[in-house]
């Protein structure tokens, strides 16, 4: 037994040593093989990809299974697809005609990725260029039907709310063939420019109208506003009038007298010759009766005369 292990290996040995050139051009040939396809062989998944892989002599497209990041080693004579699962911005215009005819161009920004778990079936029912196949053509007819409702004005001034939440109804439908819609913003509405502009003199006009509208609101509240304060100052006149009556003036009177003779200034306090005795303030002529009568001469008469 132990003979015929020997043998065998000297003959193996020996059939090795005879065909070394053969082995060592296998050799190299499989080396150069797996270098020349390498790319095919060895492929690497990178961070926020993923891969389907399509095996030509075994099923085709593998839907259950998503090759996740990393290394992986495929026959050469498959093949794997490898997919962005990031959320990725795709800036697109459309074109569309409003209700009256006119030519409408919206810049529209799609957020989008693929559903990851479903990337095999994605990749086998729609492939790799989904986004113009599927999510482009769904977007673009739901904005055509929607701006095929509004007058050109709609869609330049208060709408856009309107035709964005419609765009939700074009995301829902999306999703439900394997791709998720981050979102779907307007970035802007481009008119043609003659209508831009008679648009924005329109509106322009309209403030001017809003404005002078409010003025005379204003200048009402404030007449109103003066009515008001003179009817009160009319009552508050009228009310003073009433309680102003002899008894009271005599009194403010006495309390003036006693205050002015109470101050430490000098003071000349002229009584009025009326009834009431009370002080005349006003304009006196106190020169005239202040200085004193001047005394009258008698005139001389002759001495022949005294007798």
């Amino acid at each position: 037994m132990f003979k015929t292990v020997i043998n065998s290996y000297k003959k193996f040995k020996n059939k090795i040593k005879n065909n070394i050139p053969f082995f060592i051009i296998s050799l190299l040939i499989f080396l150069f093989l797996v270098v020349y396809l390498a790319n095919s062989i060895f492929i690497t998944i990178k961070a926020g990809e993923a891969g389907v892989l399509y095996r030509k002599f075994f099923g085709g497209t593998v839907v259950d299974r998503v090759y996740g990041e990393g290394l992986h080693i495929l026959f050469p004579w498959d093949t794997m697809f490898i997919y962005n699962v990031r959320i990725q911005e795709a800036p697109k215009e459309f074109e569309v005609l409003t209700k009256n005819g006119l030519k409408v161009k919206l810049i529209v920004s799609i957020r989008y990725s693929p559903e990851y778990f479903f990337l095999g079936a994605l990749h086998k029912r729609i492939g790799p260029e989904y986004l113009n196949i599927v999510i482009i053509p769904q977007i673009e007819t739901i904005l055509r039907v929607v701006l095929g409702k509004l007058d050109v004005e709609e869609v330049y001034t208060s709408q856009r709310a309107v035709i964005e939440k419609t765009l939700n109804e074009a995301i829902e439908q999306v999703s439900q063939r394997y791709i998720f819609i981050d979102n779907v913003l307007i970035k802007r509405i481009i008119l043609p420019e003659a209508i831009e502009k008679a648009i924005e003199n329109k509106a322009a006009q309209k403030q001017k109208a809003e404005a002078y509208i409010y003025m005379v609101e204003q200048e009402k509240k404030e007449a109103e506003m003066k009515k008001i304060k003179a009817e009160g100052y009319k009552i508050y006149n009228e009310t003073i009038r009433a309680s102003l009556t002899q008894e009271i003036l005599k009194w403010e009177s006495i309390q003036a007298t006693l205050k002015l003779a109470e101050s430490q200034n000098s003071k000349i306090v002229v009584i009025g010759d009326s009834k009431s005795g009370m002080p005349i303030i006003g304009s006196i002529p106190f020169e005239k009766e202040l200085n004193p009568p001047q005394q009258i001469t008698p005139p001389k008469i002759p001495s022949g005369q005294n007798k």
